[in-house]
């Protein structure tokens, strides 16, 4: 209609009414026991059916499963806890959400499975915004396990400029094969390729006591990634002795780092051939790419 125009309230105080309305029993049409001690939260249908179509099929399935009486039937999900479900209710409600450390990952975890892209978007920037040396390594896991290509990306760029700090913390042990992969990807972090390596010796180590595996197979996608060209071959050789116990390093790795000090060419691709931020210059680096 010409001269049409949508004029804007004041949103933030519409949001702040609205989440008067979350779990409000009063004129609630719906129950659900969240978690495992199965804690009563109230709801309005027609809200969450509008703003989330996984709400809007569960009561559309509910609907032609039961009789009319069914919808007096709570919806049991004990896998939530009641905070991420509230936490869920006020951005279906208000389009904000309260975010705290505790739960920031499993909103971006719930956010995926609701198909809230919006609410996913406020997950991943509060993580940005709040990560630590401490928590690097677990919003690192939880960006690789989700698939989060750039919430991933800033995450290796705090490492990057916190490597020292992170790689000895408690969490980077914790992470899984295809996380350390990730992060050894990265070009900036900011530590020598023979520390790297023992970091991630000491993880294969401690990973193969927890899973019950030997390092070779705990660290086969992981060890790969060390950059054995960037040590020297005095080095090389230590690690290759010490290697005879336990196999940690691929017989592959060893031929490519020799085949390189061995012909001196830089081979401009390959990214086991380029310096990373914090690698200590040494004599044959004159060959390497930068």
């Amino acid at each position: 209609m010409a001269g049409e125009k949508v004029m804007k309230g004041q949103i933030l105080d519409f949001a702040v009414q609205m989440k008067k309305l979350v779990n409000n029993k009063e004129h609630s049409d719906i129950k659900f026991l969240i978690g495992p001690n199965r804690k009563p939260i109230y709801a309005h249908r027609v809200i969450l059916s509008a703003r989330c179509a996984v709400f809007k099929a569960m009561f559309a399935d509910q609907a032609q499963r039961g009789s009319s009486g069914d919808r007096d039937v709570p919806f049991v999900l004990s896998d939530m806890s009641p905070e991420v479900f509230l936490a869920l209710m006020e951005f279906l409600y208000t389009n904000c959400v309260t975010l705290t450390p505790k739960i920031a990952i499993d909103m971006l975890a719930t956010s995926l499975e609701y198909g809230l892209d919006e609410l996913r978007r406020l997950s991943s920037e509060y993580l940005v915004e709040n990560l630590s040396v401490q928590n690097a390594p677990e919003c690192l896991q939880a960006a690789v396990t989700y698939n989060q290509d750039e919430l991933r990306e800033h995450i290796i760029v705090f490492i990057d400029e916190h490597t020292d700090n992170v790689f000895k913390s408690k969490g980077f042990q914790e992470l899984s094969e295809d996380a350390m992969v990730e992060l050894l990807g990265s070009d900036g972090l900011q530590m020598d390729e023979l520390d790297i390596f023992n970091f991630v010796k000491d993880w294969a180590t401690v990973n193969a006591v927890v899973l019950n595996k030997p390092v070779s197979e705990v660290a086969r996608k992981v060890i790969p990634r060390v950059r054995l060209a960037l040590m020297a071959s005095s080095e090389i050789e230590e690690i290759e002795k010490d290697n005879r116990k336990d196999n940690l390093v691929p017989v592959e790795s060893f031929n490519n780092a020799w085949k390189f000090h061995a012909m001196k060419k830089c081979e401009a691709e390959n990214p086991l051939q380029r310096k990373r931020a914090g690698t200590m210059n040494r004599e044959h680096h004159t060959f390497l790419g930068h």
